[in-house]
């Protein structure tokens, strides 16, 4: 059984309420005393290191001057080394937290270890950056297709592997589609992207795709490229290719973008497509206190919702071997999750800013981490 997210503010929110006075006066990136809820300026002080994924690197950029102005006294650094090694890192204690693109399994939890917390901390996974993911192509002549999640599978499957194949006519009237050979372009490295892609391919067009939903590409044909900014360049730099990626990456570059079906229309991505199943989405179950895991329904048929949607989360200790990192990583995170940040990620990245009501449940997770 799933947990509606919304039936659990009422769990979380006597602490939400402490926590939200508290974030109230460190929005604007400056420390706030754990004991007290008051303003202390900007009395943070110290490096916070963290990785992972590539998809929010251009967020985190952001975060991370709006953070660092108010906090002159804090160095944020980010490795967008792909959401795999950011898990990694994290629980060999290398980063302070991490983002993902998907969040830990409950196995991966009860397995551990997490050498950076406590031992027998709990850890918190935030779900502050939300973004579409697009059907990046580029073909001479065409600038746009609608593509259904079939054909979209068969593409990246290789059982389409020419572009005039009748399955894209079908869906495109009118294109003159040229007889040139599919390249379809993924990613090399374990990838919380690619695991969001497969699992819609797995669940939108079952009867194309029959691999589980994986970080790994499960096959050797096509393109590999690392992380997202490899996968942008292999499609722009080729004719006949077509890839994913963060929405955001896609549009930096002027790529083009497949439509995608959503019952009998075709929806372009938009924030707003991609927040809207967020929002209609449950948490998953068995998680624990501060782990807000959502589990995303990739086969709603909702008008304008768009179906490819990746969650990328952020990942911290509830209490910190090195106590110095606590205060760090809990104003950092305040900031990424406050109004204005994600205001600011969502005007740099064209990602879907959280919705008050998440926001209330991410606060108080975020409050769970012990500052001393």
């Amino acid at each position: 059984m799933k947990i509606s997210r919304f039936a659990q503010v009422g769990a979380l929110a006597a602490v939400a309420a402490l926590t939200l006075a508290g974030c109230a006066a460190n929005e604007g990136g400056g420390s706030t005393d754990a004991g007290t809820g008051t303003d202390t300026g900007s009395s943070l002080s110290g490096t916070l290191s963290g990785g992972g994924a590539s998809s929010q690197e251009v967020a985190v950029q952001t975060w991370t001057a709006g953070f660092q102005t108010a906090n002159a006294d804090v160095t944020v650094n980010y490795d967008p080394a792909g959401s795999g090694a950011g898990r990694e890192s994290f629980q060999a204690g290398a980063f302070q937290f991490a983002g993902s693109d998907r969040a830990f399994t409950t196995d991966e939890i009860a397995e551990g270890p997490f050498d950076g917390c406590v031992e027998g901390s709990g850890i918190i996974e935030l779900p502050t950056y939300i973004s579409p993911i697009a059907v990046i192509f580029n073909l001479d002549g065409v600038d746009s297709l609608n593509l259904s999640a079939d054909v979209i599978a068969g593409l990246f499957a290789g059982t389409i592997t020419n572009w005039n194949d009748p399955a894209i006519a079908e869906l495109n009237e009118g294109v003159e589609l040229p007889d040139l050979a599919v390249t379809p372009v993924h990613r090399a490295d374990d990838s919380g992207t690619t695991e969001n892609f497969t699992a819609y391919l797995f669940e939108a067009a079952p009867s194309v795709w029959t691999e589980e939903p994986d970080g790994v590409w499960p096959f050797t044909s096509g393109e590999a490229a690392q992380g997202t900014s490899g996968v942008v360049s292999a499609v722009a730099g080729g004719n006949g290719t077509i890839g994913y990626a963060d929405a955001s990456r896609a549009a930096e570059e002027g790529l083009s973008t497949a439509a995608v079906q959503v019952g009998d229309a075709f929806v372009e991505y938009s924030p707003e497509a991609a927040a809207a199943i967020v929002d209609a989405s449950p948490f998953e179950e068995g998680r624990g206190e501060g782990d807000l895991a959502i589990a995303l329904d990739r086969t709603s048929t909702a008008e304008g919702v768009y179906p490819i949607v990746l969650i990328s989360y952020m990942i911290a200790c509830q209490e910190y071997s090195d106590t110095a990192a606590a205060p760090l990583v809990k104003g950092y995170l305040q900031y990424v999750a406050s109004p204005e940040g994600q205001d600011e990620a969502a005007a740099s990245a064209g990602s879907a800013p959280i919705s008050d009501t998440l926001r209330e449940q991410v606060n108080a997770a975020i409050d769970l981490i012990v500052v001393d």
